[in-house]
């Protein structure tokens, strides 16, 4: 079993506090920007193991009463249909679940804005959706010269032109389907209106990584760098921090880049800035919870050998360039791991090697690793999560969950009537004929309960996989990487 490695009850408690003595800084109104995400953080969850994915919305739930949601998504993103990586949906449907999900929590979600809007065809026809599910919908726009040319951006013809968001509670977070959205030009664009109408309201950022109160070159820190090789994102000392307080603290290049700008816009908006450094600006306190720095440094370790992987499989399906390859190289040698220390890939190699088929391994919770080969009637994926639920079943492995007579219809619908030519189920496939034949047997009704408990093992394939087995295993909470070769 992972050991825990973070107290995610303290969280709770601690970080909603603290969001509240920040309202109180600003007099009882307080725009949080909230960078990463906000519901389902599953690379929170990797590196820091014991942290729920969707601790940052439990945590919300403390200041129910106080909390209205924002969600900013960019009008071109909208026209470009912008993927989500990790879920592979489009920005706007992930706006409509993200919706969904919020509210399904109890809390309010009141509006949503199209930044960047310039009457584009699908962002026109998004707004038309979300007013039919009763949503209000706000315009921002694309402002000459921001963020250098400040005198212009603080006036009537910069975040004077926008649609200002009519807002009823003290805590508006602001949140977006991915980056690039605009949710640091919203809230600064809210500050201005409120203050032209005579409203104390201030600004803060909740952004959990690099975390603030670790070292520079914590594991975990690193890790961020690696989930982000491909922005040429770069941890960093706050020297703004350093300068005022003579106090070390991390922040990342952007925002201390952007530092003097925001400066200088808070004087303009509000007379004075209420901080003195990027750091002064969050109210992050996942640092404070971690209770057991060995264990999230073996976590996050694991997690940067897991970024390298995929970034060599991006490298080869062209979806990513050499530079970040280099970058997580580079970060594993400072922080002392190699890829062999994944030890489900050295399991899906060797069996691939033996069978000279494509292969691939699992780790358990407990340690025991699981295989799975490529056969006439499963791929070595679908095999390996059959393999796996026997095995945590206790079921003999030789045991047939699913019967060939009940495969032989799929694959004749697959390859006679849906023009596949590979025969093999997919996972997907597999799941729902052991789902079947759980109804009357009770050893596939065992495997089945057994899927929950797949989540955060690790998985290795000996080919990149296709998109339908990947995506399975992401809804399935597995930690899947792949060698970077396509399957001969």
């Amino acid at each position: 079993m992972r050991e825990l490695g973070f107290d995610n009850e303290k969280y709770l408690q601690m970080q909603s506090a603290h969001i509240r003595e920040r309202i109180g800084q600003f007099g009882g109104k307080l725009y949080l920007e909230f960078g990463g995400k906000l519901y389902d953080d599953n690379h929170a969850a990797r590196v820091l193991p014991g942290f729920q994915p969707d601790s940052k919305l439990r945590m919300l739930l403390q200041l129910k009463e106080q909390v209205e949601v924002v969600i900013v998504i960019n009008a071109d993103d909208i026209e470009k249909n912008k993927i989500r990586g990790d879920l592979g949906i489009t920005y706007d449907r992930d706006v409509i679940r993200l919706i969904d999900v919020f509210r399904g929590f109890g809390l309010y979600v009141s509006s949503v804005v199209l930044s960047r809007f310039r009457e584009q065809a699908l962002a026109k026809a998004f707004q038309a959706r979300l007013e039919g599910l009763g949503v209000r919908v706000y315009h921002h726009f694309a402002i000459e010269g921001y963020p250098s040319d400040i005198d212009y951006v603080v006036s009537d013809e910069g975040y004077g032109k926008n649609d200002y968001i009519e807002t009823s509670r003290e805590l508006v977070v602001v949140t977006a389907p991915g980056p690039g959205s605009g949710k640091l030009a919203t809230c600064l664009s809210q500050l201005y209106h409120e203050h032209k109408r005579g409203i104390r309201a201030g600004y803060a950022k909740f952004e959990t990584f690099p975390i603030w109160n670790l070292p520079l070159n914590h594991p975990v820190n690193m890790a961020y760098e690696a989930a982000t090789a491909d922005l040429n994102d770069v941890n960093m000392i706050d020297p703004f921090h350093l300068e005022a307080y003579g106090k070390t603290t991390v922040n990342y290049n952007r925002d201390v880049e952007a530092f003097p700008v925001l400066e200088t816009m808070f004087r303009q908006i509000l007379g004075a800035c209420p901080y003195k450094s990027p750091t002064d600006m969050g109210v992050n306190m996942v640092g404070n919870c971690i209770v057991n720095d060995a264990a999230v440094r073996q976590a996050a370790c694991q997690e940067i050998i897991r970024r390298y992987y995929t970034a060599l499989c991006d490298l080869k399906q062209g979806k990513g360039g050499e530079e970040a390859v280099r970058k997580l190289e580079l970060l594993m040698r400072k922080a002392g791991v190699d890829p062999s220390e994944r030890r489900v890939v050295a399991a899906a190699l060797e069996k691939a090697e033996n069978t000279g088929l494509p292969a691939a391994a699992m780790e358990l919770p407990d340690g025991r690793i699981v295989v799975g080969k490529t056969s006439d009637l499963l791929g070595a994926s679908s095999a390996l999560l059959l393999n796996a639920l026997k095995e945590l079943a206790g079921l003999d492995e030789s045991l047939h969950l699913i019967s060939p007579a009940a495969i032989d219809p799929i694959q004749h619908l697959k390859v006679e009537h849906l023009g596949n030519r590979n025969p093999r189920l997919h996972t997907d496939e597999v799941l729902i004929a052991l789902s079947i034949s759980a109804v009357h047997d009770p050893a596939a009704e065992q495997a089945m309960e057994q899927l929950s408990n797949l989540r955060g093992c690790e998985v290795h394939s000996s080919v990149i996989l296709s998109a339908v087995d990947e995506q399975t295993f992401k809804r399935l909470g597995v930690n899947l990487t792949c060698q970077p070769r396509y399957m001969g």
